[in-house]
């Protein structure tokens, strides 16, 4: 479907299109709204395009059964602590990882075309608490690139915190400072930053996207 025939079914203007493909509006499930009838998704689906833990339906399942990449996700801190027969485990280097059953999937064109990571380093971890607001909000799911584990350049970043739980911090590496410091930034100004060695930060992986489930 070519952009005008999308604009004149949607009955959204080329200006607002525009606006929403080049991120200068933050995306919400209404602003998809008008889109879901003329392509043949829901918000969600469009919003998610694959499918998310918890989910059903036909036309999800058959687009999981296609080119996808099945990536999995990291249990709460609550689940992991918790007795969950469901939850999986995996080895990541001296740790081990509690990993919910269900996999998300994804088409393999955006993993590779919008991503550009590999699949097999990509991990979703679960936001939770008000340290990354408005940036990052409790419930949102992040993606993280596992195989990103050096701080550069500066962003955001999945970090083991002192109770090694992971969380995603905004990362500014003290290049001035010998040896090298890092700043640990939370984007919420009633979070205060820490700096520390750069040994001292064990960086989980790079994150790559960031999902808002409204």
């Amino acid at each position: 479907m070519s952009r005008s025939e999308l604009v004149k079914r949607s009955g959204v203007s080329k200006q607002q299109l525009s606006r929403l493909e080049n991120g200068l509006i933050r995306l919400r499930l209404d602003h998809l709204k008008p889109f879901a009838n003329a392509l043949g998704y829901t918000p969600d689906q469009i919003l998610l395009w694959g499918r998310y833990p918890g989910t059903s339906g036909a036309q999800i399942q058959d687009e999981a059964k296609g080119a996808s990449e099945h990536v999995p996700e990291l249990a709460s801190r609550s689940e992991s602590g918790a007795a969950h027969a469901k939850l999986r485990s995996r080895k990541e280097g001296r740790h081990v990882e509690r990993i919910k059953a269900e996999d998300w999937a994804f088409p393999a064109s955006f993993v590779t075309n919008r991503l550009q990571a590999s699949a097999k380093n990509l991990l979703v971890i679960g936001a939770e608490g008000d340290a990354m607001a408005p940036t990052i909000m409790s419930g949102d799911k992040v993606i993280i690139d596992t195989g990103h584990k050096t701080p550069s350049p500066d962003g955001l970043y999945a970090i083991r915190d002192s109770f090694e739980n992971v969380i995603v911090r905004r990362l500014q590496v003290l290049r001035a400072a010998q040896p090298s410091r890092v700043k640990i930034i939370s984007d919420n100004p009633k979070h205060a930053a820490e700096e520390v060695a750069l040994s001292e930060v064990e960086i989980a992986g790079k994150a790559l996207c960031v999902f808002k489930l409204v």
